[in-house]
């Protein structure tokens, strides 16, 4: 790949996070997207930890996977999370993803 490519990407990335880090009080629910898989994770920063995940080597959608990673995160008490979507746009898997987590239940 083109080294200006790899670079631009690492720094949306940490344009997003920057914003991320501001709301250090929540949990954060973070998505990674690759051409096969997508892969979601709740990490508690303050303590270095992932409370929760989710992947879709299990063969289903990214909505139900959000409302899967929904349902484990509602087991712990955790309801309020910051959105990472890291250097992803919004849109297709990313924000299905995302919606699916809404509908079941977290706040973001």
């Amino acid at each position: 790949m083109d080294r200006k490519y790899l670079l631009s990407k690492k720094r949306r990335q940490n344009r997003v996070r920057a914003k991320i880090r501001a709301q250090s009080d929540r949990i954060r629910l973070s998505v990674f997207r690759s051409n096969r898989y997508i892969y979601g994770q709740l990490i508690d920063d303050a303590r270095g930890e992932t409370l929760a995940s989710v992947n879709k080597k299990d063969g289903v959608e990214a909505k139900t996977l959000g409302l899967l990673l929904a349902t484990r995160a509602l087991k712990k008490k955790i309801t309020k999370v910051v959105f990472d979507r890291g250097r992803y746009a919004y849109h297709g898997k990313v924000k299905a993803f995302a919606q699916g987590a809404r509908e079941g239940g977290l706040i973001f």
